[in-house]
């Protein structure tokens, strides 16, 4: 009886364990928010009630805030940061981002951005604070305990700078008078690591999940989109409360516009008087806004962005059945900021580019609904993210990436490295593999774990955040199997939405539904440059057998399928576990691969035998799929002329 309530207990406890550590303890946020816009002045004022619970297990001494447009000043970190890396040449070209240059050392008093606290209190009482530039750092009078919520209240101004980079004011491409991104005082991130606050030098952010409730004054000719829901959309009308409605009537200079999010890390909005508006009821699902800048006497462009409302719809199918389910009830794509940027429930797009709109909605999963820690994992943000743009995109146009390639060799068949680099690259996310294969080359790559604002060089971390990113995702289909990985992105949503996920977070979700060990591939390809390169060494013939050896050149080991083509036109395909996978992919196809012994990854050579004599064989070739980003392909094929 004695060891049957130990072993109860036990299992009681694994399981308290096991849910505790699936449940990540997260904090949480309720922010109330009221802003009073001139546009005179291109200032404004705002009250902010931000209702913070420590969900933590540790006492909080102080909290940190974000401050991001006091970069937007001369001598900033992030307009020292652009100028130094400006200084560097890449390709023959300055390295620093060309929508920042050196831009901001240029901006007059009037133009810059700054976010100035006027007051701040913690449960009515005056709290301390220092400001380190983009970060406010606050003294607490007394501790917040575990498990306890405080209310912090706060008066705060704001001067909106001038477009510089995705924020701003009268931006010189598009015409739209406010981008209004990275607007309010954000508390930081506290979680399992501690305290995240990240100075606002270049890219990336990291936010608490919670709920919002923003209200804006603002002149009452502007016309505004933005993260959440409309609540006050009757007496708004502007195609809110019905498609195609005028903006009503407003007996005040100014017009309230009252917005609310729930389940979000961040709120946006943009503001026009020549904003247009088109929307899309999904049946079933969410209302999609779009919303852009049509100034009276500019050519008409509503047939772009028509096309971007009608794209959305078509492929929302797709995104949710390999994605999973879109949980908000709308989405805005907004004309606006210097690009294209993401966040909660709407996306700021500077033109209404296809491919800019899928990738900046796929966001919503694989940031917004994911919520990890740009700044760390970026990869995990913009590579998943680009790896499902670059489906989508299959699936909206009907062909595959690499057809771009091969359109282009159409045009220019003499065109030798373009030939060469066809010759690399797989049927999709080529794109990717192209631009990896660059970095490799340029010398400048560094590991995908390099903290983004950290990078050596704005090439290199482009290139390993969106496109080696994209190829760790379809490389885990080349090593557990395509439908598999396919399965785990779903399993992935299902288990980590809203619970900040990092990496060892997906490779378990992997490794469960593969059945294969993946710690080393994190390893390789996250946390080290290097690279794939493997080589058919020699074919010889013993007893009628043929034997084929395959050397290992590159640094990073991987398992290897090998393809066999004979005269008779019959194939084999040999797969060649890694000895670290403890396993292998099941098929993928309807050809029964022969699973080899495994490859001790130690050795840098592995000999397959063939039963068929050596003169049958007429083509040997290590990963047809080209799924696998061997550095050089030219030895990985074996074409014998008998």
């Amino acid at each position: 009886m004695k060891k049957y309530f130990i072993l109860l207990f036990s299992v009681l406890l694994f399981s308290v364990m096991a849910s505790a550590q699936q449940q990540r303890w997260q904090q949480a946020v309720k922010y109330t928010m009221t802003i009073d816009v001139d546009t005179l002045s291109n200032r404004f004022t705002g009250k902010q009630r931000l209702v913070y619970q420590n969900n933590s297990n540790e006492k909080l001494d102080k909290v940190f805030y974000h401050l991001y447009w006091n970069a937007f000043q001369p001598n900033s970190g992030m307009d020292v940061r652009s100028r130094e890396l400006g200084k560097k040449l890449v390709n023959g070209r300055p390295d620093w981002d060309g929508r920042v240059k050196d831009r901001i050392s240029r901006l007059n008093e009037n133009e810059i951005g700054y976010q100035k606290i006027i007051s701040l209190k913690m449960n009515g009482l005056p709290v301390s604070f220092v400001y380190h530039e983009t970060i406010l750092e606050v003294k607490l009078p007394r501790p917040i305990l575990p498990g306890i919520a405080v209310t912090f209240d706060m008066e705060f101004e704001a001067q909106v700078p001038l477009q510089v980079r995705r924020s701003g004011r009268d931006n010189p491409q598009t015409g739209v008078r406010y981008s209004m991104s990275q607007w309010y005082p954000k508390i930081c991130e506290f979680d399992e690591e501690g305290w995240h606050p990240t100075p606002y030098v270049a890219r990336e952010f990291y936010g608490v999940w919670g709920d919002y409730d923003v209200t804006i004054n603002i002149d009452r000719s502007y016309k505004l989109g933005g993260t959440g829901v409309l609540v006050n959309a009757a007496e708004i009308g502007w195609g809110y409360d019905k498609p195609g409605t005028p903006l009503k009537p407003c007996a005040t200079p100014k017009r309230a516009w009252h917005f609310k999010g729930e389940k979000i890390h961040d709120f946006v909005w943009a503001a026009d008087p020549d904003y247009k508006h088109i929307s899309r009821q999904v049946a079933g699902g969410p209302v999609l806004h779009v919303i852009y800048n049509a100034p009276d006497g500019a050519a008409s462009n509503e047939n772009d962005w028509t096309k971007v409302a009608d794209a959305a719809v078509t492929v929302l199918p797709f995104i949710e059945k390999n994605f999973g389910k879109y949980p908000y009830p709308q989405y805005s794509f907004i004309q606006g900021g210097d690009g294209g940027m993401e966040y909660p429930m709407a996306t700021l797009i500077s033109g209404p580019s296809l491919g800019t709109v899928f990738h900046e909605w796929m966001h919503s999963w694989y940031q917004m609904m994911m919520g990890t820690n740009e700044s760390l994992y970026a990869w995990m943000d913009e590579g998943f993210t680009s790896y499902a743009e670059d489906l989508v995109t299959k699936f909206y146009n009907h062909r595959s990436s690499i057809k771009e390639y091969e359109d282009a060799l159409k045009e220019n068949p003499s065109n030798e490295k373009l030939k060469e680099l066809l010759a690399s690259v797989p049927e999709d996310h080529s794109g990717a593999y192209a631009n990896y294969f660059a970095l490799v080359r340029s010398g400048l790559e560094e590991p995908m774990c390099t903290h983004a604002d950290h990078y050596n060089t704005n090439f290199g971390y482009s290139v390993d955040a969106y496109s080696k990113g994209e190829i760790f995702m379809e490389q885990l289909g080349y090593i557990i199997g395509a439908s598999a990985r396919d399965q785990i992105l779903l399993d992935y949503y299902n288990t980590w939405k809203f619970k900040h996920p990092n990496p060892n977070d997906f490779i378990r979700i992997a490794e469960k539904k593969s059945g294969i060990q993946l710690d080393w591939y994190k390893q390789y390809w996250i946390h080290s440059t290097k690279t794939i390169d493997y080589a058919i060494d020699s074919l010889w013939e013993e007893n009628g057998e043929t034997k084929i050896r395959i050397k290992r050149i590159g640094n990073m080991p991987m398992p290897i399928d090998l393809q066999l083509k004979f005269k008779d036109s019959s194939q084999e395909l040999h797969q060649i576990p890694l000895n670290l996978m403890f396993g292998s992919k099941a098929p993928e196809n309807d050809m029964k691969p022969v699973v080899e012994s495994e490859w001790i990854w130690t050795h840098p050579s592995y000999v397959v035998s063939i039963k068929r004599r050596l003169t049958e064989i007429v083509n040997v070739e290590i990963d047809p799929s080209k799924r696998m980003a061997d550095v050089n392909r030219k030895n990985n094929r074996l074409e014998l002329n008998w």
